[in-house]
């Protein structure tokens, strides 16, 4: 089996991680990965927020958990150390076909160099808080241009890997 397939077989979503930091070049590469993403028109319409400050992503964290209404105290980050914050340009109205292949490409890179990850949605809403002001304030754009379209927070995951589950039935069609 080729290794694209491989991965696109394989990759799960992982919800623990170890305390460990993620080198900056394996950093880059995911987020070199992301930027390849097709995009509608070719416009490349979406950008990528790396975080690794440790504040900003409890900030975060805590602002995602009460938006998901859970119980103080959870964390829908599940502890991971870097978080890749992906942002849909909203002029064209195409932001989230866009933003969510470069989610699946910020995933897919993640699983091939031996991190793990998991889509954490609500990155709109949190954007909308006082939080999103403090880092729209921090990479200088504005939002009323750019909307928050998922979190990818990646790590080194503790623990197994799940298993998948089986494939439902039903799901394919052939018209010939």
């Amino acid at each position: 089996m080729n290794e694209v397939m491989k991965a696109l077989l394989e990759r799960r979503t992982i919800r623990q991680y170890e305390d460990k930091a993620v080198p900056a070049e394996l950093i880059e590469q995911i987020v070199e990965a992301g930027l390849y993403a097709p995009s509608s028109m070719g416009k490349q319409n979406s950008k990528i927020v790396v975080i690794t400050d440790k504040e900003l992503i409890h900030e975060l964290s805590v602002v995602n958990n009460e938006i998901g209404g859970w119980a103080e105290g959870n964390d829908p980050f599940y502890g991971a150390p870097v978080v890749l914050l992906v942002l849909g340009y909203t002029g064209l109205g195409k932001q989230k076909y866009d933003g969510s292949v470069v989610m699946e490409n910020l995933m897919l890179a993640a699983h091939s160099l031996g991190l793990g990850s998991c889509w954490v949605h609500r990155a709109k809403e949190e954007l909308e808080k006082p939080v999103g002001k403090k880092i729209f304030d921090k990479i200088g754009l504005s939002a009323d241009e750019w909307e928050g379209i998922g979190n990818c927070i990646i790590g080194y995951p503790k623990g197994e890997a799940p298993k998948a589950a089986a494939r439902k039935e039903d799901r394919v069609y052939h018209i010939d």
